[in-house]
């Protein structure tokens, strides 16, 4: 019974050691990233990202798509997803002509 008990408290022992281990590699390795991002005192310029969230895609579809109008009930990620890709043509029409150099992205989140 005591070298079990003395078994299982080296192999705890070890296991601990092994998750100390690991916490302090995490901490060098998130310590490294904060450094290659200027820190969180923020010393370096934010960069302005402008948001665009249409309220409500479906209704915009419907209205403008008479094809939308099928599909918007039976698929409505889909048409979600091409009312963006429009207005994100659309945008860059619009700019292009404007002569307004911008990089435009879709993200899904």
């Amino acid at each position: 019974m005591n070298t079990l008990l003395l078994v299982l408290s080296l192999i705890l022992a070890i296991l601990s050691a092994w998750l100390f281990w690991q916490v302090r590699l995490q901490q060098r390795s998130i310590g490294k990233a904060m450094a290659e991002s200027y820190g969180p005192d923020n010393t370096r310029e934010p960069e302005l990202i402008l948001t665009l969230r249409v309220k409500d895609p479906i209704a915009l579809a419907k209205r403008e798509s008479k094809s939308a109008r099928m599909l918007a009930d039976r698929l409505p990620v889909m048409v979600k997803r091409l009312v963006y890709q429009e207005v994100m043509k659309e945008l860059e029409l619009e700019l292009a002509e404007r002569e307004i150099d911008v990089e435009m992205k879709l993200e899904y989140r």
